[in-house]
């Protein structure tokens, strides 16, 4: 019987499967990354400083919803940071009823250094990579991101966009 050539379906899998490992490798590089500038801080407290970071201070409703947490869960993960010195809580200049949390410049720091040395990380491995298949990865990754409404990061930026 002669070899079906692989449809849509199959190559859809394949992506997810590939996409999969990938995203283990991701993340790997990112736990490690934040553990080598500040070993308490969990991934969901750091994405949390990153939103921050990119967004500026927050209200805990819409700092919630930007975590999509419930805000009883990002009260939590705000005390935590609070009491460690990388957030603040302050009041909302257009209503003082309301209460912002904002970064401090010690989370500003850690969301640089550990930013940086992910992408220094990524950097080793891209450079590991067959310059030749370097094309394919971003133009494959592109169309990912887009695909899942991610918005792009400028090249060399040191935007850190939902982390």
């Amino acid at each position: 019987m002669p070899r079906r050539s692989p449809g849509p379906e199959s190559d859809a899998e394949a992506m997810v499967s590939a996409l999969l490992t990938a995203s283990r490798l991701l993340v790997a590089v990112s736990v490690r990354s934040l553990a080598e500038v500040e070993e308490s801080l969990t991934p969901p407290q750091f994405r949390m400083l990153v939103v921050l970071d990119g967004r500026g201070p927050l209200s805990l409703s819409g700092l919630a919803g930007e975590l999509g947490v419930q805000p009883s869960t990002a009260m939590r993960m705000i005390d935590r940071l609070v009491a460690a010195g990388m957030a603040a809580r302050g009041v909302s200049a257009e209503d003082r009823r309301t209460s912002v949390i904002s970064l401090t410049k010690g989370g500003r720091r850690i969301v640089a250094e550990a930013t940086e040395r992910r992408r220094q990380e990524i950097a080793r491995i891209v450079d590991a990579m067959p310059p030749g298949r370097r094309r394919y990865l971003i133009d494959a990754l592109q169309a990912f991101t887009e695909a899942g409404g991610e918005p792009a990061v400028p090249n060399g930026s040191q935007a850190h966009a939902n982390w």
